[in-house]
């Protein structure tokens, strides 16, 4: 059997979330309409900047406007956008998620990456890193290759649950011996089924879950990245803003 190393994207390698910042160049390209930011989005995008809000939540909620923003928009429209994403904001990522990739691959450990981002958007970004397989939210087109508002997420345990499952059976992985590394309650699932998990940079609400979980936090590594430093915490001694 074979190691794997699973990898959520958005916060977790990228440093912020692929599915907004396509959706910012849609707005730039005025694929989609300006009025999309001022009258939905520049709220919820300026109260998290502001740290005014849930990571969880905000997330989410920009999920919600995005899937319906792209209802009926023809694939072809997206192609130079997405190849822009990539190209350009490929590289600012976490130097810590960066450099275990590598060493995962160096040590022949097959190599995942788990995303709620578009799935157009997680394998581009899977082949740029040299990812052996990857997996996103699914948007489905109808027969006009237009985006129908249909998703298949992937930005819950659940999904990623399945996921993990889908990848045991396809590849013949031992679970034991397997690392996943994620910055969110989504990626829980990951944490629960490997033998190594790892929360990168993580939100308060996955804390509060190591914390109350005695096995999981017995086994998690807490890392977190600040400018050029690299720091391996303890979930324990973590001041959240809600504890202060």
């Amino acid at each position: 059997m074979k190691t794997g190393a699973f990898f959520d994207i958005d916060g977790t390698l990228y440093r912020d979330s692929l599915m907004i910042e396509h959706f910012k160049k849609l707005l730039k390209y005025e694929v989609l309409d300006q009025a999309l930011w001022h009258n939905n989005l520049k709220h919820t995008y300026e109260n998290w900047k502001k740290r005014r809000g849930n990571y969880d939540d905000y997330l989410l909620e920009m999920s919600d406007i995005y899937v319906e923003a792209l209802k009926g928009l023809e694939k072809s429209k997206m192609e130079f956008i997405t190849n822009q994403v990539i190209e350009l904001k490929g590289d600012t990522v976490y130097m810590y998620t960066r450099d275990q990739i590598e060493r995962h691959k160096n040590e022949g450990h097959l190599v995942f990456f788990i995303s709620g981002s578009p799935d157009y958007l997680v394998k581009k970004m899977g082949q740029r890193y040299g990812a052996t397989d990857s997996i996103g939210t699914k948007y489905f087109l109808d027969e006009n290759e237009r985006y129908t508002g249909e998703v298949q997420k992937m930005w819950d345990s659940e999904s990623k649950n399945r996921a993990i499952k889908g990848f045991v059976k396809k590849y013949d992985l031992d679970l034991a011996s397997s690392f996943a590394y994620g910055d969110t309650n989504g990626d829980l699932a990951m944490f629960n089924q490997v033998g190594h998990p790892v929360a990168i940079n993580p939100t308060r609400e996955l804390l509060q879950h190591l914390r109350e979980n005695k096995d999981l936090k017995s086994r998690v590594k807490v890392m977190v990245e600040r400018k050029d430093v690299i720091y391996q915490l303890d979930p324990d001694v973590i001041t959240c803003c809600a504890d202060i």
